[in-house]
């Protein structure tokens, strides 16, 4: 089943800054062929939204913190009420980042790569000792889902529902397994920012890029979108479920929320018992690899806790059309 959309002409008033506007369609969203999360594929209704053009930059994000003097989740000491269990050390401002081994190691073993580092955090994406010095241009990261919702309310936006990031993604392209085709990297050329090498140990960056790159580096897609897919996971506003909906036909066409607010982010109504409450990811990041998470894909997704920062997580923002 083809993508179908209406002519990509927007709406009766003019267009926004740094957005671009997605037209409505019906497409297939989800796989059948690669991760079970993924499945089932079913067709979706999408209406038709703004969408900003790249992921939010370190730039963007410091107007907000300097505007409103807001402090985010990873840069503030965990309360030990909420992680009754936790180890007292690990209470302390602090956020996962990526750090390579020195050598292969079991791919089963995500703590191989992944640190829990004090100090990490938005302005210091590798620990304190780092900085986003002439990173202007990359995507902010290391925000949990409170921090990207309070940006989303500030610029007077809202985060994308998964049908509307994986339409957007897809750039009118249908069924293709990449959102540029069937071929990861054409003609040897590299259309988003991925990992080339053995992961975690051995970062070839062929594509010239060994960790996140400035938005816009590579092709923008059909839409005018740029990084939908690797440099950054994505986060959206769905709750996380290990499969999706049963195959029937369904829009996502839920009103923009003017103050930008989507969901309660505290409690997931469809999984009560899950103490931290997830929401889905998207589009894969640069520590994508073809030997382990390969998620650069359109129809890719993860969970995320939405207590949980990372280096390679960030965001955009999208505005309902009409």
């Amino acid at each position: 089943m083809n993508a179908q959309s209406t002519a990509a002409t927007s709406p009766d008033f003019a267009g926004l800054p740094g957005m671009v506007w997605i037209p409505p369609g019906t497409y297939r969203m989800g796989s059948d062929r690669h991760y079970p999360e993924e499945a089932p594929a079913h067709p979706v209704k999408v209406d038709g939204f703004w969408m900003d053009a790249s992921p939010v930059t370190n730039a963007q994000f410091r107007d907000f913190v300097e505007a409103t003097g807001y402090v985010t989740f990873c840069e503030r000491a965990p309360d030990a009420s909420d992680y009754p269990d936790a180890d007292p050390e690990m209470l302390v401002a602090a956020s996962a980042v990526f750090v390579p081994p020195p050598g292969r190691v079991s791919l089963g073993d995500a703590y191989q790569w992944w640190q829990f580092v004090a100090g990490a955090n938005w302005r210091h994406p590798q620990g304190p000792d780092s900085s986003i010095t002439a990173l202007d241009d990359h995507p902010v990261v290391h925000l949990a889902y409170a921090d990207i919702e309070a940006y989303a309310d500030w610029v007077g936006k809202r985060l994308p529902y998964e049908a509307e990031w994986e339409w957007a993604a897809r750039g009118a392209g249908g069924d293709t397994e990449f959102a540029w085709g069937d071929e990861l990297a054409p003609g040897g050329r590299h259309l988003a920012n991925t990992w080339q090498g053995d992961f975690p140990w051995q970062n070839l960056a062929d594509d010239g890029h060994a960790g996140t790159s400035p938005v816009g580096a590579y092709p923008a897609n059909a839409y005018g979108l740029s990084d939908m897919i690797g440099n950054v996971w994505e986060w959206t506003c769905d709750w996380y479920s290990p499969r999706h909906a049963e195959p029937a036909p369904k829009a996502c066409c839920i009103p923009n929320n003017p103050r930008g607010g989507t969901q309660d982010a505290s409690y997931d109504p469809a999984q009560p018992h899950v103490r931290i409450p997830r929401k889905v990811i998207k589009g894969g990041s640069h520590l994508c690899a073809p030997n382990y998470c390969q998620r650069y894909r359109p129809a890719a997704r993860l969970s995320q806790p939405v207590d949980t920062s990372t280096s390679h997580l960030g965001f955009r923002c999208v505005i309902r059309g009409a």
